[in-house]
């Protein structure tokens, strides 16, 4: 990772799975002892960054949009320059940060950032699409720094077995960290947050 700019997570994951509101309870979480900014991604319009901006979570200024016009992980694997200058335009007029959250548009299982515009990645899905959804594999199970398994509290109304999904969800990752979470149940998302800080420490030292 660089220790001369702003820590820069990338946060992805299917259409649904909870991408944004993981990304506010962050900004919820962490924009009190965090120089932090946001920057989302939708096809063809603003409506996750409009969404946290109408939220409060962060000052509107720290959040920009890009309307990618295509395919979501074009813009943050293939052809990353509308993302990059959307995070130096915000380094530039902000100042210093120390945290951008990159959101993608909602993608599918393949979805991956680049790393020449993210340093790591969190990948979302949710028990509403079954728990057979993390040894369906692919580089967002598989490759993510870490992944979320998001929308707990429905797994008994969509007969998910979330004990089947971890069991699963490890035999593809091996160590690399899984988080099971309820936003509606813990709002302020405090695993993935400890997560996030544990990520910017390492930078900082």
């Amino acid at each position: 990772m660089r220790h001369d700019r702003a820590l820069r997570i990338g946060v992805g994951g299917p259409v649904g799975s909870g991408k944004t509101a993981l990304v506010a309870a962050l900004c919820r979480a962490l924009a009190a002892e965090l120089r932090l900014a946001v920057v989302t991604n939708d096809i063809y319009t603003s409506e996750d960054a409009e969404f946290l901006k109408r939220a409060g979570v962060l000052d509107p200024v720290r959040i920009s949009a890009v309307e990618t016009g295509c395919c979501p992980h074009t813009a943050i694997r293939d052809d990353i320059t509308a993302n990059l200058d959307a995070v130096e335009e915000l380094e530039t007029r902000l100042g210093p940060l120390d945290l951008v959250l990159i959101e993608s548009g909602g993608d599918n299982l393949t979805a991956t950032f680049s790393y020449g515009l993210i340093d790591v990645q969190v990948f979302v899905i949710d028990v509403a699409g079954g728990d057979k959804v993390p040894r369906k594999g692919g580089p967002g199970v598989t490759a993510s720094d870490l992944l979320v398994i998001n929308k707990t509290d429905l797994a008994p109304m969509v007969g998910a077995d979330l004990d089947v999904m971890a069991r699963d969800a490890a035999a593809k990752r091996g160590e690399a960290p899984v988080v099971f979470l309820s936003l509606r149940d813990e709002p302020t998302a405090a695993p993935v947050a400890r997560w996030v800080r544990d990520q910017v420490s390492s930078v900082r030292t």
